[in-house]
């Protein structure tokens, strides 16, 4: 298979991180996305972890993905928002780059849209500084909803500096097709999220992106060509976060090994 598979955070859901990485090597994949500190989704009731607070965890986690062949793929939880400025990121930053991440992901929480695009460019220069790529995610529920939309904030930030974060569900939600996929400059890809999903939604759109994504092969979105589009070679971060199986009690290992198997299933 052309592309290596990747463990996104969303998809362990409050799983520690040197754990996460370790259940990602096992699996064959070679990158996780990687948050500083515990989602607030925790079904599986893991001990809770910080790794702004914990220098300890952190040196764990830089020999777990070094001793795995694991890298991070991007950094997550580095969105901007009203709340805070984007020059308060620099601590997080330095982690980030301290662990050798990749890239600084972000998203837009519903801001307006100029300080949205002010904030983002402040974000990508910050991880630039850094030595650290920067792509932005677009999602129909917020300001940047569409690959439309993140390509302008990408040239507004220069492309030079920042590429798009794809999402399977948030792209074909928002009205994307695999043609664009195809036509995009392979270079404006920084990092891919794959899950399937129904074509059509129902209800709130960030509930149903938490609740309602499927393994890939088990939705009605059209994977393969979306794959087979992409610039070989791409990481695909599967972000299934499946709720029911893991609050119903069933061990993460199991569901994240089924995730990963049939994904290769449909892309063999």
């Amino acid at each position: 298979m052309p592309h290596p598979l990747g463990i996104e955070l969303l998809t362990v859901l409050g799983m520690g991180p040197v754990d996460h990485v370790a259940l990602a090597a096992d699996l064959g994949c070679t990158a996780v996305s990687m948050g500083l500190t515990q989602l607030p989704f925790n079904p599986h009731g893991y001990p809770s972890w910080s790794l702004r607070d914990d220098a300890g965890l952190r040196r764990e986690l830089k020999a777990a993905l070094r001793d795995r062949n694991v890298a991070i793929s991007i950094g997550e939880g580095l969105g901007v928002s009203s709340e805070i400025d984007a020059s308060e990121r620099a601590a997080d930053m330095d982690i980030f780059a301290d662990l050798g991440a990749l890239r600084i992901n972000s998203v837009d929480m519903g801001m307006e849209r100029e300080r949205a695009l002010d904030q983002l460019a402040r974000l990508a220069e910050m991880a630039n500084e850094r030595e650290m790529e920067f792509t932005v995610e677009f999602c129909p529920a917020f300001t940047i909803g569409s690959l439309g939309e993140a390509l302008d904030a990408v040239r507004h930030i220069g492309e030079d500096k920042a590429a798009v974060l794809i999402d399977s569900m948030h792209f074909f939600r928002s009205g994307g097709t695999v043609r664009e996929i195809a036509e995009l400059d392979p270079a404006l890809i920084g990092h891919v999220q794959l899950c399937d999903a129904p074509r059509k939604g129902k209800g709130d759109y960030l509930q149903e992106a938490m609740k309602g994504r499927t393994i890939p092969g088990e939705g009605e979105l059209p994977l393969r060509e979306f794959v087979d589009a992409l610039p070989r070679g791409k990481t695909l971060g599967l972000e299934v976060p499946l709720m029911s199986q893991s609050e119903s009690g069933r061990p993460a290992a199991e569901y994240v090994a089924e995730i990963v198997i049939k994904t290769r299933e449909l892309l063999a």
